[in-house]
């Protein structure tokens, strides 16, 4: 389920609200107390986040009995149950906060990519994150993505190559550019190279070079990038459409013909997706 990080920010979380005890829970429920759970949707939406909810759950109790009744990626509609829990009526409670905050979190950045996907159905291109996302949860919020059936653009600065306008004014000309191209396909084999563009000169120059994988297609509007798709033809570097896209304006933006949009509303405005747990009266 989880890489070290992903281990790591879950005790923090634990950490962050437990404290040196829940008190409510120590003062206010017998101890030995049993009970039974189960967390439901009260929203429609697309779930993110099960491996993360459930992991919550075991690390504050081992003995806690757990029956998933919807994976990610699955939709969900109000009402819905989405995880059974048996256990310590104690433990059920001091795991419920941090348990919803990933349940929901994740759960809203898959059900706000679905709404992006399905805007562009029908057409060749595909949704992609970016690196805008909540420092610590990248690896689970780009997976949340994944469930709503978007597309993982790269993970961090060192997985692909992004030449953008700030590296392109630090460079002397596209011989250099070339070269640096060159030279890091060399040292790291497999890395792919991305070239900012802004302006179809730009898209021209860069279509004649040797090594470019991607070019992005910097804040241009619909009109620019169907003529840079028309300059790209059916061979050469993937386009990614960035800047401007929102949920009002992918539609349009994925008629150009570009491969990729990339959308960084899809986890830094996601709205959290109404999960609520409660017990089961015995």
């Amino acid at each position: 389920m989880e890489d070290d990080m992903t281990a790591e920010l879950i005790d923090l979380a634990l950490r962050e609200d437990i404290g040196d005890g829940d008190i409510t829970s120590l003062y206010f429920i017998p101890e030995g107390q049993q009970s039974s759970a189960y967390i439901h949707a009260k929203a429609d939406g697309v779930l993110a986040g099960m491996d993360v909810a459930v992991e919550v759950f075991r690390r504050v109790d081992a003995e806690i009995e757990l029956k998933v009744l919807k994976n990610d990626g699955e939709p969900v509609s109000y009402g819905d149950k989405v995880l059974e829990i048996d256990g310590a009526s104690r433990s059920i409670l001091t795991a419920e906060r941090t348990a919803l905050n990933f349940l929901q979190r994740l759960s809203g950045i898959a059900t706000n990519t679905a709404r992006y996907v399905a805007l562009v159905e029908g057409t060749k291109a595909k949704v992609l994150d970016t690196r805008k996302t909540t420092p610590g949860w990248r690896a689970l919020e780009k997976a949340a993505v994944l469930a709503g059936g978007g597309t993982n653009h790269r993970m961090g600065l060192y997985d692909r190559a992004m030449v953008k306008d700030n590296h392109l004014a630090a460079q002397d000309g596209l011989d250099e550019l070339q070269l640096a191209i060159h030279q890091l396909k060399h040292d790291r084999p497999g890395v792919e190279v991305e070239l900012e563009t802004e302006t179809l000169d730009q898209v021209g120059e860069f279509l004649t070079m040797d090594g470019v994988d991607y070019l992005l297609l910097d804040n241009m509007d619909n009109k620019t990038m169907a003529e840079a798709v028309r300059m790209r033809g059916e061979a050469g570097p993937a386009l990614e459409a960035s800047g401007g896209v929102n949920i009002d304006t992918i539609a349009d933006i994925a008629k150009t013909g570009v491969d990729f949009i990339s959308v960084g509303a899809l986890t830094h405005s996601a709205v959290a997706l109404d999960l609520s747990l409660e017990f089961v009266d015995k």
